[in-house]
This record gives C-alpha cells, structure tokens and sequence, in this order.
C-alpha cells in the first residue's frame, strides 16, 4: 500500500535518539533504508528527516556514494513507537465495528432462516394460506389451494371463494363480508363449494381484514381448511341420532323435531300411529332376521302409500310407525289410515322357503293437532292411547281419538303398564319375595312359594294384582315368567343352596304355558341348569289349566321328564275341579284361598274342604291351604288333617334369599 500521501504520527520524543556517524561510508548490510523510504514509512517530510539529520537528532549512516542510509533496526524501533499510540484505539474501534458487524449478520441470518421457515411452513401446510384485496379477489394462495379448489395458484390470482360456492354466491358472501365488516374477523365460517373437478368440498374459513389509516378494509387474509369428511361424519352422527339404522327412516327424535316445529307455527296436521298386530308371533317363530325384514317392508309400503300426499314416514321402535300429516284433519287422516291399514292387510310377506305370509294386520290410532294437544307429549300420549284402543277393540282398525272419560282410563292404564314394564324388564327392576310354606302337624317351614314384585320408577315397590293381567294382555308376561325362573335358577345354583329338601314353588302364566316358543326357551333354560330339578314346584291356577287341558298336560309331561314338580293352584275356583282333577298329574293341590278365609264361619266351606282332602288322599296329592290368617282357621285345618299351610299367620312375604340365610336350616314356626 502507498502511504506517500498519508500524514503519520509525529515520532514521538522518545524515539528522537541520534544515530552516529560510525560506519559512515562503510557498506553496512544494516542500513537498509533511504531518506525516501523512511519518510514514506514513518509518514515524516524528508526535509524534517534532513533536518533532523542535520540537528543529530536522527542521523543517518553514510553509504560509499554518500547516500544517507538508516539501519532496521532504528526503523523498526521508529516504526512501532510511532504507532503505538493509534494502534490501541484503532484496534478498539475495528474491535466494535467487527463485533457490530457480526450481530448485524447474525439477525440477517435469523431473519433469512425465519423467512424460510416460514416460507416452508406456509408452503407445505395443509391448510390454505391466503390474501385477498378490498374486493376479496385472491392476491396470493398456498399450495393448499389446489386440494379444495382443484386449481394452481396461477390460476386463482383475482379470483374469491364465492366463485366456487355451490349455492347462492352473493348470499353467502353476503353473509360472510357482514360478519366480517362487523367483527373484523371470521371464525370457522362454513361454506359449500364446488371444486374445478366437480366436487363437493365444504370448507372452514377463518379470516381476518387489514385497515389503512382511515380505518377502509385494504384486504383480507387468513386461512381455509378442507373439512368435507368431518362434515359428512357429522352428518352421519345426526343422521344415526335422527334416523332408524334398520328402514333408514326418521326416528322419534325427528317426529318430535316436527311436531314442534309445526305447533309453534300455530299449524293443523294430524299424526297417525302404527302397530304392527302379533308381531312378536313372527319374531318368536320365524326368527329375529325375518321380523326385520318384514319391518323394512311395512317401512316401504307406507312410504308408497303416503307418496301422493304431504306427509312423513317415521318408525319409532319395534313394529311401531307414525306418519305425519300436515294440514290434514280428522276426515283426511282417516281416510290415509285406512288405505294404510288396507295395504298392510294385502301385504304379502315373502318367508324365502317358507313361503309367504299374508294374514299381516295392523292397529292404528290418530290425533289432529292443536285439538288433541298443543305439545308433543300430549299428542304422542293420545295417539298411543288411541292406537291401543284400536287393539282392545279387535285391532285390524284404526279409532279416531276422543274424549271418552271411560275409554280414557282405561288405555291410560293400559299404556302406563306397557311403558312400565317395559322399562322394568330392559332395566331388570323384576323382584323375588317370598313366604313360607308350613307343615301343620309340627308347624315345621319346609318350603316356600316365590312371589314376583316390581319396583316403579319412583323406587316403589308394586304387587303383582297391578299388573299381572295387564302383562297378560300386552303379551309381556312370558318374558317376567322367564325372568322370575331365571333368578330363582341362579340362587339354586349357590352352594349352600344344594342339598336341602325345601321346595320352592314358582307362578306360571296361561299365556306363557300355551306359547309354544317360550315353552322350548323355557325348557331349553331348565335343562341347562346345574340345579336338583326337584326342588323346583311350577304352580298353574286351575282354570289356566283347564282353558287348555292337552297343551297343560303336555307341559307337565315334559317338566316332570327333568325331575320338577307340580301344583294346581287356586283349586276349587272352577266348576269341574273334581272331573279335571284325575287329569293332571300334579303333586300339590293349593286350595283356593277364599274357601280357608272363610272356614270359621261358612259350613259349606268346611265340607268343601274336606271332601277334596279326602279326594287329594285318594289321589296321592298333598294338600296345602292358602290365605291361613287366624290361629281359629289353623286349629281347623289342623284337625281336618290338611298337611301343610301357607298364609299371614305364619309369616308375611320377605325379600327372597335374604329371609332365608346363607346355609342356616330354616326356622321352626310357632
């Protein structure tokens, strides 16, 4: 580098130490530099150096052609004081400028790498990344375009999401820029829009606008997700909350729905409600598949039946379907309910090898609203009040409901108890009790009669006298018989239960016994059973056992085969009782319990009594008297030589095992 022009540091007085003349003109290897050489070096004028010189404060050896000469070694020495004092400051300063520097490119380089993670991220993102002008016409995408528009970037530039709507463009942009000049932003706005390709896309948008000074809209910019699976699952989801899985029809749930909306627009329609008669026959003797798709057909049917006229299709559950019929009244939904009850009655059922079944009815009941209720509970109540009238009046109709006090309470009734034990049963609310069964001569418990409770929503418990008859109509009590002798079977089973010589004796429907079905359940649950067969004693009233004399004896004949026992309960009830007696190969006669309570005071009543005691020896069956209440009508019996008794005297009903204990004999009564 050429320093000529470059004004050094003056030397500094310490360095000012004269140089001798010894050695002048003597070639010496040491003095190496010239006067112009030094000046250029040390950034002194030369004149100062001849100066210097000439004053001894810095001489200069002499060269043999007389050439002033400074040796290296003075230089050097010079050199370094001279700049000694700026080195210190300068290195200082070149210190903070490198340093400044070097923070400079490490925030240059940060912000390099931050522009390209992000770069990255907003190009390998899932989502779409966008900008728009004031207008909402596209300024920049992301590749995320392609997945919901089905376009390149290239080809979006200028264009809007509202381009791609599938339905009306400017009311959904409408809607979304109001929300947005409102809020100034969007949150999880849905939109349907038709991709390039022609598919539905439906699309979550978030967006958010940019202001200029004067507070004006100068853009937007956000994100949009393709969300057309999660939509569709959750149309599924409402689909499966709202719809039959089985018909694909509206539920419940949707009848509802409409109900309401229909009565809080003040309208008038009416609601027809179906029942498919015994169909519980098809289930229990063609089997489960064929009771479904024999319900998938009636679902069909009244779809076709109704295709003509505004109205709905909805099954509720079983065998049960609704039609709604706006703007219909009485006359109208008659007439619609008769042409469904005519369809059905043609309606041939397809068995696959068995042929077909064409004996199908149904039972129907309707309302018009806001007559018959101006909420949906009570319009749903009254239709199935009605629908069940059409069944206690011959079903294979349809009845009108009306305001009959009569009628009323009695379907009420009839409808509270098949919602009742319906819930009873799917919830197991079914209890066992029991009382005991008395030897007279020693007043010895030797076995007990099971007794069947239930316990209400209300956590009430609820006698068999309020709803037996009732679970016999509806068609319900085989599946109580089925389940008292189930739970009866599962406290033989216990250990400590084995081995004992007490008997327990369990009710048995007349429905239950003449349904062949439940009969081969019934048996097939015996057989399966670890128990002694022996303790078990089926009681059959008498005149359930007279209504069917060969189906009763076929019953007993096959019970017995397993090893239980048998008894004709309420014996004496029927006008026939000594002729019918010496069919029925029972072992215990239960004598009808108005015919003890009375024993005191009605003569008849005692020679009845020990007529069939003398009858029941005759027979080899063994005699027990219910209803044993005071110790007066004990000391009779007694003396007749009825050998057991069963009654309050001895002890009321207990929750069954608890009364019992776990493996304790049982307790001898006074």
């Amino acid at each position: 580098m050429n320093n000529s022009t470059r004004k050094g540091p003056r030397q500094p007085a310490a360095a000012r130490t004269p140089v001798s003349d010894k050695g002048a003109g003597v070639s010496d290897p040491t003095l190496e530099y010239s006067i112009q050489q030094v000046s250029e070096m040390l950034g002194i004028p030369i004149q100062k150096l001849r100066r210097w010189d000439e004053q001894g404060v810095l001489v200069a050896g002499r060269t043999n052609g007389g050439h002033r000469r400074y040796s290296r070694e003075l230089i050097d020495r010079l050199n370094g004081s001279a700049l000694a004092t700026t080195s210190d400051k300068a290195s200082k300063e070149l210190a903070t400028i490198r340093k400044s520097l070097a923070e400079k490119r490490r925030i240059i380089q940060l912000l390099l790498e931050s522009e390209s993670r992000y770069r990255d991220l907003v190009e390998t993102s899932h989502d779409l990344i966008w900008t728009t002008d004031a207008l909402g016409r596209f300024t920049y995408l992301n590749n995320g375009c392609v997945d919901i528009f089905g376009l390149q970037q290239k080809d979006l530039i200028g264009r809007c999401f509202f381009d791609f709507e599938a339905g009306l463009a400017h009311v959904s942009n409408r809607r979304f820029l109001s929300t947005l000049r409102r809020n100034g932003q969007v949150k999880n706005y849905l939109t349907h829009l038709i991709s390039a390709d022609g598919d539905d896309r439906w699309v979550g948008i978030n967006a958010r606008a940019t202001y200029d000074d004067n507070s004006a809209i100068v853009g937007l910019r956000g994100t949009a997700r393709n969300v057309t699976e999660q939509h569709k699952a959750a149309l599924e989801i409402e689909r499966f909350a709202t719809h039959d899985t089985l018909t694909g029809l509206p539920n419940r749930v949707s009848l509802q729905k409409a109900l309401e909306a229909a009565l809080a627009e003040d309208e008038k329609g009416s609601v027809l409600l179906l029942d498919v008669d015994h169909f519980k026959y098809i289930n229990d003797n063609f089997g489960h598949r064929a009771g479904d798709q024999l319900i998938i057909g009636i679902g069909g049917l009244l779809k076709d039946v109704v295709k003509d006229d505004n109205a709905q299709v909805f099954r509720l559950g079983g065998d049960e379907f609704a039609l709604h019929l706006p703007d219909a009244l009485r006359a109208e939904a008659a007439q619609v309910a008769e042409r469904a009850l005519t369809a059905v009655r043609h309606y041939k059922f397809r068995l696959g090898d068995q042929g077909s079944l064409s004996t199908l009815t149904a039972s129907a009941g309707v309302v018009s609203y806001p007559f018959h209720g101006n909420d949906v509970a009570s319009l749903l109540a009254n239709v199935d009040i009605a629908m069940y009238q059409a069944k206690d009046n011959g079903r294979n109709r349809f009845v009108l409901h009306d305001h009959n006090p009569d009628d009323l309470r009695s379907t009420h009734r009839r409808v509270h108890w098949a919602r009742e034990l319906r819930e009873v049963l799917d919830e197991d609310r079914v209890l066992l009790y029991s009382q005991p069964v008395v030897r007279l001569a020693d007043r010895e418990l030797v076995h007990h009669e099971v007794l069947v409770r239930i316990l209400d929503r209300s956590g009430n418990i609820v006698l068999p006298g309020q709803f037996i008859e009732v679970a016999e109509s509806l068609g319900m009590v085989q599946e109580i018989d089925l389940r008292v002798v189930a739970k009866v079977l599962e406290i033989l089973k216990q250990p400590h239960m084995r081995g004992k010589k007490i008997r327990y004796f369990v009710n048995l429907s007349r429905v239950s016994l003449s349904d062949q079905q439940w009969v081969r359940r019934f048996h097939a649950m015996l057989a399966a059973a670890p128990v002694d067969h022996d303790q078990l004693v089926f009681e059959i009233t008498e005149t359930a056992a007279m209504a069917e004399v060969g189906v009763t004896q076929e019953f007993i004949a096959q019970m017995k085969k397993l090893g239980c026992r048998f008894a004709l309960d309420d014996f004496g009830a029927g006008f026939s009782s000594f002729y019918f007696l010496k069919r029925f190969d029972v072992d215990y006669l239960k004598i009808d319990g108005n015919f003890i309570r009375g024993l005191a005071t009605d003569e008849a009543n005692r020679l009845f009594v020990r007529a069939l005691c003398d009858v029941a020896k005759g027979l080899n069956k063994q005699v027990v008297a219910e209803w044993v209440e005071t110790q007066e009508v004990l000391n009779i019996l007694t003396e007749m030589g009825v050998l057991y008794g069963q009654g309050f005297v001895f002890g009321h009903p207990q929750p069954f095992p608890e009364e019992i204990g776990a493996g304790q004999p049982a307790a001898k009564l006074a």
